[in-house]
């Protein structure tokens, strides 16, 4: 910011520091009494203009902590001390910038991803042309170049060569990752060593970068109910100041010690220090893939005592893989697996490339299939090897195949892909919706963060509900819930605040109810992340964990800050008592105050002890790569 802009944006400060040059440069002339007269007249006009905005906040019921900044300009003034009336006034009117200058620290991770959005494209013309647009005319099936270095404007699919981007900013990934031609690219990715084609699937609006921005900068306009409970201070703290001043004034017989006094019951700790950590507390929570929409719902969040968690796409990734392959004697496992893998091959069905992923997986050779034939809710016929081969439920098999599957019990949580061929029946296929790999540990993390009670609600039968639940540990089971149930229970929930985490759009009315919705691995303009009040960016349960920990630690910072700041307002007012400060070196140590009461709630930004123990149990990578090794060995 320039000193132009400086002064425009901080008149009052300008001015403030104006009249003190003036004063001083009269003081030196010679001019004591003009010099007085114009920096008192000054201090009591700032004054009266506080004190009109004090009293149309008692009109409204509340009580702020100005009556204190009011009462020792008007004191100083009185008893002739007017340099320090002028030095309360800078306090006061100077308290906004350093109020930004705090908040432009605390909000680095936010302010960093809203710099990084792009504002133009290069759009490739019918004829092969470049033209560089506002990323606003980008329409759905523009070809857009993205040049190395440069940030995807737009959600679209690659095309031309394959080509590596850094999705960190929005998956939180680390290392690059390598997308062939056809594959989705995210907006808010960066363009590695070559250029990219990409051909637009959304507008910039719809696309999964500007959602994210759009939340972020909700979040970082929000205050937080915080600068309210500070404000609960105010009564007591101003009752207290003026009593040790008035005993101050009683014991000495001496005015100026009422002054002194007032002079140190600086009440900007208050005032500032809170509503500094919550946004500092914001943004470590975006720098780690949390976006919370207000400084309230941290507060909140601090205070959870139940997670609710619903099942699929929460506790469990929400896509099936091959858990057990079942071959009948004669037939080896790889044999089944191919030949399923053949006939599904033609199919888009989720556990139709669930088999192809397996088989993929498994680095078998999967034949060509001809004659392919799809059964709606049924399965895939084909001809596999010379042979007619059936794959799907056991109806679908017998009716192709004349030969009837055995009727075999299917493990809680699973489902049974059946194949055979007219030569007879060859094995099942169990698919399952696995439990995510390091939801164990968030839980256990949960509860060491003082969560009361852990509850599953979910849509599921009752038997597969409670087989993941066994997983996890979890006793308190609701299963078969619709939306409406789903809202209903979490109404019921004694220990609150509530915490209720989905993720998807069935799950927004229940999020929406909580005290604290968390839409986890929400993607873009979705009813779940609209409806919350927390938005998980990635894929990762853990985050719940981390977001409650980011919370506490920024409620617990913002009230030390607080309290900070009594505790020295309080001490030098004590030491003022006995006429040992004189009010302009106690004028000037209420900076000091502000900038220890700042400082201390900086201290949000950066990860707390709970955070760090957290993200030392079992990561999502070691996780994932444990389950896959689990599902290779069947």
């Amino acid at each position: 910011m320039s000193f132009t802009d400086g002064i425009r944006r901080y008149p009052v400060v300008a001015a403030t520091i104006g009249v003190g040059l003036v004063g001083l440069a009269l003081l030196a002339a010679g001019q004591t009494t003009t010099s007085a007269w114009l920096v008192g007249g000054y201090a009591l006009a700032v004054a009266a203009w506080q004190a009109v905005g004090m009293v149309r906040d008692l009109v409204r019921g509340n009580f702020g902590l100005d009556v204190l900044a009011v009462t020792a300009i008007v004191a100083t003034i009185l008893v002739g001390d007017h340099w320090a009336a002028l030095i309360v006034v800078l306090m006061l009117t100077g308290g906004e910038a350093l109020e930004d200058y705090a908040n432009a620290r605390a909000n680095r991770e936010v302010s960093a991803l809203l710099e990084r959005a792009p504002r133009f494209a290069h759009r490739v013309g019918p004829d092969g042309a470049l033209t560089e647009v506002p990323i606003s005319e980008i329409a759905v099936g523009d070809l857009v170049m993205v040049r190395p270095g440069e940030v995807v404007p737009v959600d679209g699919t690659l095309e031309g060569e394959a080509a590596s981007f850094d999705e960190s900013s929005i998956t939180g990934e680390p290392l690059p990752v390598e997308h062939g031609p056809g594959e989705q690219v995210l907006s808010g990715s960066v363009s590695q060593q070559r250029v990219a084609l990409v051909r637009a699937s959304a507008t910039a609006a719809e696309s999964q970068y500007q959602q994210v921005i759009d939340l972020v900068r909700a979040a970082a306009a929000s205050k937080s109910p915080i600068v309210r409970l500070a404000d609960r201070y105010a009564v007591p703290f101003t009752l207290v100041s003026l009593a040790i001043a008035g005993l101050a004034w009683g014991l000495s017989g001496d005015p100026v010690r009422f002054a002194q006094v007032l002079v140190v019951a600086t009440p900007c700790p208050l005032l500032i220090a809170a509503p500094v950590a919550f946004l500092a507390g914001m943004s470590r929570a975006a720098s780690v893939g949390v976006i919370v929409k207000s400084g309230g719902v941290m507060e909140t969040l601090a205070r959870t005592r139940t997670v609710a968690l619903d099942k699929t796409g929460t506790l469990t990734h929400g896509q099936p893989v091959v858990d057990v392959v079942e071959p009948v004697d004669g037939v080896s496992g790889s044999e089944l697996l191919r030949i399923a893998a053949a006939a599904e091959a033609f199919s888009t069905h989720v556990l139709a490339r669930t088999i192809v992923a397996a088989a993929r997986q498994r680095h078998l050779d999967v034949p060509a299939a001809s004659g392919v034939e799809e059964t709606t809710a049924a399965g895939m016929t084909a001809d596999v090897l010379g042979r007619l081969a059936a794959v799907g439920n056991a109806a679908h098999v017998e009716r192709v195949t004349g030969h009837r599957p055995p009727d075999q019990p299917v493990l809680p949580g699973h489902m049974a892909i059946h194949v055979g061929t007219a030569d007879g029946y060859l094995g099942r296929i169990l698919v399952t919706d696995q439990v995510r790999g390091n939801a164990p540990a968030t839980l256990h993390a949960l509860r060491s963060l003082g969560v009361h009670a852990v509850t599953m609600l979910t849509g599921d039968a009752a038997d597969t509900a409670r087989h993941v639940a066994g997983q996890l540990g979890i006793a308190d089971v609701r299963a078969g819930l619709l939306p409406a149930d789903k809202v209903a229970q979490v109404a019921s929930v004694p220990d609150r605040p509530v915490a209720m985490v989905g993720d998807g759009v069935n799950d927004a009315p229940v999020l929406a109810a909580a005290d604290v919705g968390i839409a986890m691995g929400a993607r873009g303009a979705t009813a779940a992340s609209e409806s919350a009040d927390v938005v998980i960016l990635l894929d990762d349960l853990s985050r719940v964990a981390t977001s409650i920990a980011i919370a506490q630690r920024t409620v617990r910072i913002a009230l030390q800050a607080i309290w900070l700041g009594i505790a020295i307002s309080v001490a030098l007012m004590l030491v003022a008592v006995w006429g040992v400060l004189p009010a302009i070196v106690g004028a000037a140590l209420q900076e000091l105050v502000d900038l220890a009461a700042i400082l201390t709630a900086l201290r949000a930004v950066r990860p707390g002890r709970a955070e760090r123990v957290l993200a030392s149990e079992l990561s999502p990578a070691e996780a994932e790569r444990t389950l896959a090794e689990a599902s290779l060995a069947h």
